[in-house]
């Protein structure tokens, strides 16, 4: 035997010479792939640096065990001064000695290997296993010395406490878990400083081999591993002898859970947006969403998005927010599965058209103006210019009412009384008016939106319209939703945006089932068993849908639709995302006491007609409504069947002046003869609106009378060329007779 150890020892020895020398003519290659090892270093210490996310219960948020690397990276400070010992002592004696590749322990297992004819032991340092975890390669004699080079180059740009922290934070256990950290509250649902030596002891052995080792399935196999590194660590004085002893008694308390919440977007919209220097202040960032909150709602709009699969509906997303606090409650942004690729995309974020539910703060703005709930709106047929063309307004049931109340108006969510209020407000002025509700997806102009957003033309978020939701919920106080609890994200100073007396009488109309029953009916899904205020919208042509309600103490938004912006089939607010709002506060209802909405002080009830929405009559139907000191009704009502006279939008407004204008042909308008209609046949109406109550017209075209009519319509045949045309006109027994401005318009 003494004979055989010397060829065996000359062996080593050679092949040690050989792979260097190999290794050495070859290292042109490995120079090159050194400059991505420090890379990926540089890289994942960007990306992985990033803190633990919680909810405010201390519960993880969405930890994906798929991904290459632990995103919860804890600083090396946070690890116990036993762990830093034993993994030095088990994995690497002689890591703060040598320059990444440990020459001695390698020499040292490969003889014993030699002398085995099998692998028996390893010689891997700490910061080799670094370069392993970096760069993954098959168990070859090759890749070991390539690990060996890129180990002494890495320890030439990182520090041994960085290559130890990233050790700590990354290194492989078993079921898909990576770090210390990740693993202790996996195994024993603990945090690093709360184990004991018995514990860290074990965590530190199972990475040995923790594809065959199972901690949890046959904990007596890790016993004498266990064992002998306590031994050592004792011999080596780190270890009390009552350390020693508790580390070789007692069981293993494993957790019974390890739950985890689903909230990737909410994770990832702090990691966008939460500022660098909060997001370096700690290992852990307590947020404000309520885990039990949002795994409630995430099963209900998974729920709904399944039940509307034949419907082409495939994203959806719901935000729930605390009034009083500002605290975002619950984050749920999902996709119907199997759909498309569009499930990492934030559907709470992305703008949106939001199609009516921004009509309750165009009436608020009225309100302001000096509205009130029974001001008198013209629900009838209503054209407007776009550009160089006519667009015809329309109600979604295609049914006028005439004038309504706009109590009724906003309830029964109609749009030509939304447009005849916003020519009252003045675009500009609402636009300004949803800017400081927080609305700021919308950075085009008045002129580019028109008079269409108050019909929801433009672009908003949902976390954009649950915030300005929450203003109505707390009477006109405007506070930034937060994501981050009190310790990160302090709470800002609340500003008064909205008089209160006003956000208190749009909460009422919202909240009141009969306000809306024109449209919507006497039994419907928004007619919640809590008293809640409730707004829903649809886009054009049903792309988007919304459903937002809100209590006192609560403020949720729903939208649903295609993320790809295809329509769905016929899906509305009220039909998809109302269903989902519903469910939502049946949940939020069931353990917690969700008072109604409050009314602002100041606020008065009041008798008026039925029709007419002034002081009534003895012989008036009568109606109670709400109003404030400033929009109650002096007069009488004189009579029912005069009462269009009251009717608002017998006013010109949006700076129109009080000259009475041609409601067709608008100035530029465009006309195309058809070809496939004898020329003969085709007319364009020339038409003024109600406002003017003529009795008499003359219509002048191109300076020369082209017609007198008793009404407010006369069809003139067309005629190619540009012309020029307005209408002079008599009131009843007026003498003298008022004028349009002229307008002109093209016939092509």
């Amino acid at each position: 035997m003494p004979r055989m150890k010397l060829p065996l020892s000359r062996f080593s020895i050679v092949c040690l010479f050989v792979l260097g020398s190999f290794s050495a003519g070859l290292s042109w290659k490995t120079l090159r792939d050194l400059r991505p090892l420090t890379a990926s270093l540089d890289v994942g210490d960007s990306e992985i640096r990033k803190p633990c996310v919680v909810d405010r219960y201390g519960n993880f948020l969405s930890v994906t065990h798929q991904n290459r690397w632990n995103t919860f990276n804890k600083p090396l400070h946070d690890f116990p001064d036993l762990l830093h010992t034993s993994f030095i002592e088990s994995e690497d004696r002689r890591f703060y000695i040598h320059g990444g590749v440990d020459w001695f322990a390698r020499l040292h297992a490969l003889v014993q290997n030699i002398r085995a004819m099998r692998a028996v032991r390893g010689a891997s340092t700490i910061s080799e296993q670094v370069v392993r975890m970096l760069h993954p390669r098959p168990r070859t004699v090759w890749s070991r010395w390539l690990e060996g080079f890129e180990a002494a180059n890495l320890e030439k740009q990182f520090s041994k406490s960085e290559i130890l922290e990233f050790y700590l934070n990354q290194v492989p256990y078993g079921h898909q878990r990576r770090g210390v950290a990740e693993a202790a509250k996996f195994y024993f649902d603990r945090d690093l400083d709360t184990l004991s030596p018995r514990e860290i002891l074990a965590l530190v052995v199972l990475v040995r081999a923790p594809s065959s080792l199972d901690l949890r399935r046959a904990p007596k196999a890790l016993e004498r591993s266990i064992a002998r590194l306590a031994a050592h660590l004792r011999d080596r004085g780190t270890l009390s002898s009552d350390e020693y002893n508790a580390a070789l008694s007692g069981r293993f308390e494993f957790a019974r859970s390890n739950r985890v919440i689903e909230a990737t977007h909410f994770v990832q919209n702090i990691f966008k947006t939460v500022p660098p220097e909060i997001l370096g202040q700690s290992g852990t960032l307590t947020s404000t969403l309520d885990g039990d909150i949002q795994e409630k709602v995430s099963h209900i709009l998974d729920s709904r998005l399944e039940n509307l699969r034949g419907s082409d509906v495939r994203n959806g997303a719901v935000l729930v927010a605390d009034n009083s606090t500002g605290e975002v409650l619950a984050w749920a942004s999902g996709s119907l599965s199997g759909a498309d690729s569009s499930g990492w995309m934030d559907a709470v974020i992305i703008p949106r058209q939001p199609g009516s539910s921004l009509k309750p703060f165009l009436y608020a703005l009225a309100i302001e103006m000096g509205w009130g709930p029974a001001t008198l709106i013209d629900d009838s047929p209503l054209a407007q210019p776009v550009r160089s063309g006519l667009h015809s307004f329309h109600n979604y049931s295609r049914t006028h009412y005439g004038p309504l109340r706009l109590r009724e108006a906003l309830g029964n969510s109609l749009n030509t009384p939304a447009v005849r209020t916003i020519q009252f407000t003045g675009t500009g002025r609402f636009l300004e008016w949803l800017h400081l509700l927080g609305i700021r997806s919308l950075t085009q102009s008045a002129d580019f939106y028109g008079q269409g957003l108050a019909l929801g033309d433009g672009e908003v978020s949902l976390f954009e319209l649950v915030q300005a939701y929450s203003v109505l919920a707390r009477r006109g106080e405007f506070r930034k939703l937060r994501v981050l609890s009190e310790a990160y994200e302090p709470p800002g100073e609340p500003r008064t945006v909205m008089d209160q007396k006003s956000a208190a009488l749009i909460t009422d109309i919202l909240s009141d089932p009969q306000s809306r029953r024109l449209e919507f009916g006497e039994g419907h899904l928004l007619r919640f068993p809590v008293q809640t205020a409730v707004k829903t919208g649809t886009s054009t042509d049903h792309k988007d849908c919304w459903a937002v309600g809100y209590t006192d103490r609560l403020t949720v938004g729903v939208w649903m639709g295609n993320l790809d912006r295809r329509p769905t089939r016929g899906i509305t607010g009220a039909i998809g995302p109302a269903l989902v709002l519903r469910s939502v506060f049946a949940e939020l209802n069931r353990y917690a006491d969700s008072p109604v909405p409050q009314s602002a002080g100041g606020l008065k009830k009041l008798e008026v007609c039925a029709v007419s929405g002034l002081l009534p009559k003895s012989d008036c139907p009568r109606i109670t409504e709400v109003f404030n000191d400033q929009n109650a009704p002096a007069d009488v009502c004189a009579g029912h069947g005069a009462y269009l006279k009251a009717a608002v939008l017998n006013k010109p407004g949006d700076g129109n002046g009080d000259a009475v204008r041609l409601l067709q042909p608008v100035d530029g308008l465009q006309v195309v003869i058809d070809p496939r209609i004898p020329l003969q046949s085709q007319a364009l109406a020339f038409k003024l609106p109600k406002a003017a109550a003529a009795s008499k017209v003359e219509w002048i075209l191109d300076g020369e009378m082209a017609g007198r009519t008793s009404g407010r319509k006369f069809l003139w045949s067309l005629s190619r060329g540009t012309h020029f045309v307005k209408a002079r006109f008599w009131r009843g027994a007026d003498e003298q007779p008022a004028e349009t401005p002229e307008v002109s318009f093209t016939v092509k």
